[in-house]
């Protein structure tokens, strides 16, 4: 079974995905904050978690606090363990252009 990891502060969305997940019959791994999922990639690089790797990050571009999902985006491309999984962006505000392009330049 696939698992993929989810980092979304807004509770409704967070049990969307869940609830997703659970439909396509995908183990997750979640995250509410940017800083705790930080931790976590640390962690796994560290090798200091047997749990399953994801094989995709759905990250939350706004995120309280002072960690980004782009911010993530790039810390796993730095990941040695898991730099070459697949990253997919979401929000549910809209963007302007100049922060499109600003996120599209960050998770290059």
């Amino acid at each position: 079974m696939p698992t993929w990891m989810v980092v979304e502060d807004e509770p409704d969305l967070f049990n969307v995905v869940l609830a997703m997940y659970a439909l396509l019959e995908v183990d997750g791994i979640a995250f509410s904050s940017g800083e705790e999922t930080l931790y976590w990639i640390d962690d796994v690089d560290n090798g200091l978690t047997s749990a399953q790797l994801p094989e995709m990050a759905l990250l939350d571009i706004r995120l309280p606090g002072q960690v980004s999902g782009p911010m993530i985006a790039e810390r796993i491309r730095q990941s040695p363990v898991l730099g070459s999984i697949a990253i997919v962006m979401m929000t549910a505000y809209k963007l302007s252009p100049r922060e499109e392009q600003m996120i599209r330049a960050q998770s290059g």
